[in-house]
């Protein structure tokens, strides 16, 4: 059945279109029967189900891969504001970090939290002080 689609008019091409779209739908949706129904044949005839064959379909929900991190830094200044320590730095942390004394280990959270020597704070603390001087030299 061969059409002339150059002698129709616009709105006659947008009446054939129209049919064949619901022509296609209805072709697709009896193809997904026949194979819905040759698969089903198999799976019985193996006495296997579609969960055992494809173990993330057959109304199993796939599990997302990426899961929450706890988080691992916790804002003194606010205990609700956390950080996991992923991504970009909040500026709380950032902030937090440029104070005396301050270090990434002071700011863990709870159980996470190591106790930080206090020579360990002073060594720190000594090392940014003699940078920040060495800096100060060289831009004089």
């Amino acid at each position: 059945m061969a059409l002339n689609l150059d002698k129709l008019s616009p709105q006659e091409l947008k009446a054939v279109i129209a049919e064949a779209q619901s022509h296609m739908k209805s072709a697709h949706s009896s193809l997904v029967q026949d194979i819905r129904k040759k698969i089903d044949a198999l799976l019985s005839i193996s006495g296997l189900t579609l969960a055992e064959v494809y173990p993330t379909r057959g109304g199993k929900k796939v599990t997302d891969k990426k899961g929450s991190v706890a988080p691992k830094y916790r804002d003194p200044a606010n205990p609700s504001v956390t950080w996991t320590g992923r991504g970009r730095q909040p500026l709380w942390f950032a902030e937090a970090i440029k104070k005396r004394g301050v270090t990434a280990e002071s700011l863990l959270i709870g159980a996470v939290a190591k106790k930080v020597p206090a020579k360990a704070v002073k060594r720190a603390t000594k090392k940014v002080v003699k940078k920040t001087a060495a800096k100060k030299t060289a831009k004089a």
